[in-house]
């Protein structure tokens, strides 16, 4: 037990494998515990390097485990799949674990701090309730387009279903006008609940002084900044802003073999909120630019001239990313390129 220098652990909800090496990689010891018995079986251990996969639990056990003085690595578990032998289970993913947290150029995901994970709670909350009230306003459109009333996509056009659920001389039957009244109640239950929730995160985004920083940038709203600082690692653990971007998934994807470099389509191999923030925001720095003519915008207006709209918009959102990269290690706000005004 004493020459343990590293050991692996397969979370579970009540049943958890260890494994344990040395510092040559052999095997010290396989054990199984119950959840009750995982921290009195650490308090008992001497301190060294526990490895996890980076999932829903990991980040509560990676704390209480720092607590008892160990150095905690959390690794995504699509590292720790290469290292599994053969046939599948506990044990073997344990081991795997080990396997992959030994290797020199591994990469490791940062344990989140309780701060971080109730603002992820809320960041997740208010998505939810945006995907339930798109559900009901569907689900409403679907079932008045079977009596006859059809109205178009989207939260804009909900104002008409509902002046035709309210007015009696509408042909709709009895029944369906009050369930439409019961889909009414609940989105306007759930635009409360949505409002409520920006409004908490907007204060959440002031108090904070890289969230502050990040809105300076043209389309980085309170929403993007906070998600950046909720769900992003430090950004100065990126060695340039093209490996942030690279981690988001704003990179083409390639196919390179033989010396031969072949990229493909926008990889999306990253954090899919930030992801899909930035390139709302990029969205709306476009449509102005569109319809406005900012100025030092010229790159964009030349590009557009000769890419599709969406192709555009994931350029200037992987720039974006780059640029909160710069803000972020250089400790500045954001600035107009020099160049964009000669």
């Amino acid at each position: 037990m004493s020459e343990v220098t590293i050991i692996g652990i397969d979370l579970a909800k009540r049943v958890f494998q260890v494994h344990g090496a040395c510092s040559d990689g052999s095997v010290a010891f396989r054990k199984k515990l119950s959840r009750s018995q995982v921290l009195a079986f650490f308090t008992q251990q001497s301190r060294c390097v526990v490895a996890m996969e980076a999932c829903a639990t990991a980040h509560g056990w990676g704390r209480e485990l720092e607590r008892l003085g160990y150095e905690v690595r959390l690794i995504p578990p699509v590292y720790v799949k290469p290292f599994v032998k053969r046939q599948k289970n506990d044990a073997a993913d344990a081991e795997a674990i080990v396997e992959a947290a030994l290797r020199p150029t591994m990469r490791f995901v940062a344990v989140k701090t309780e701060d971080q994970q109730a603002r992820a709670m809320l960041f997740r909350t208010r998505q939810m309730f945006v995907g339930q009230r798109t559900q009901l306003i569907n689900a409403l459109r679907g079932h008045l387009a079977e009596h006859g009333l059809v109205a178009a996509t989207g939260t804009a056009q909900l104002k008409r279903l509902a002046d035709a659920i309210e007015d009696c001389g509408t042909a709709l039957p009895e029944g369906v006008r009050d369930l439409g009244q019961i889909y009414l109640a609940q989105i306007a239950g759930l635009n409360a609940r949505v409002a409520e929730l920006d409004m908490k995160m907007r204060s959440v985004a002031k108090e904070a002084d890289l969230a502050r920083r990040f809105q300076t940038m043209p389309g980085v709203g309170p929403i993007t900044a906070l998600a950046i600082e909720t769900f992003a690692p430090d950004l100065t653990t990126f060695r340039r802003g093209r490996d942030f971007a690279a981690w988001l998934g704003l990179v083409p994807k390639q196919h390179s073999t033989g010396g031969k470099s072949r990229l493909g389509r926008t990889s999306k191999m990253g954090q899919r909120d930030i992801r899909t923030l930035l390139v709302s925001g990029a969205m709306a720095v476009l449509q102005a630019v569109e319809r406005f003519g900012t100025p030092n915008k010229g790159w964009l207006t030349r590009m557009r001239a000769r890419k599709p709209r969406m192709v555009v918009a994931i350029a200037l959102a992987n720039k974006m990313a780059r640029g909160l990269w710069a803000m972020m290690t250089k400790q500045q706000d954001y600035r107009v390129p020099v160049a964009a005004m000669v």
